[in-house]
């Protein structure tokens, strides 16, 4: 096995590269996007030189693309800066429809984009099934509504 692998890096190589994409696409901060760079760069080393400067190849890349070709990705497709949320709290300032009456000091249910969230209105007001809400904060996996006005849908 160690013969074959010895015999066939660029293989090797490809997993690597394949895994480090793979991880960048869901964290999205261009640094394993750098070391897929340095992976593909060794594995094509990888059909003319050894082990030991394959290695060399990868680290070199990987350090140059993080140095100086991050700085330009995350400026390209990151703009906003610090402002970019993701996961949960992109959520926040979305309109969605009461699926299960939100009692007046309980909980509901709301639906977004297909997702059913536990809702929690803190005005404490009574919104029946059905109604648009507005969500103005999240703990946790329970968000706080409020009633949509007309303005808000639009």
């Amino acid at each position: 096995m160690i013969d074959y692998i010895s015999g066939h890096l660029w293989q090797l190589w490809s997993v690597i590269a394949f895994l480090c994409l793979i991880f960048e696409m869901t964290t999205g901060t261009f640094y394993l996007l750098c070391f897929t760079v340095g992976a593909v760069g060794a594995l094509l080393s990888s059909f003319v030189c050894g082990f030991y400067a394959q290695i060399v190849v990868f680290a070199a890349v990987s350090a140059i693309c993080v140095f100086l070709a991050r700085p330009f990705a995350v400026r390209y497709f990151h703009h906003d800066g610090e402002a970019r949320v993701s996961n949960a709290d992109a959520i926040i300032g979305r309109i969605g429809t009461v699926t299960q009456v939100i009692e007046k000091d309980g909980y509901g249910r709301v639906a977004i984009d297909g997702d059913d969230w536990k809702a929690v209105c803190s005005a404490g007001l009574l919104i029946p099934a059905g109604n648009k809400v507005k969500v103005i904060g999240r703990d946790s996996l329970i968000i706080d509504v409020v009633p949509a006005s007309s303005v808000d849908i639009a």
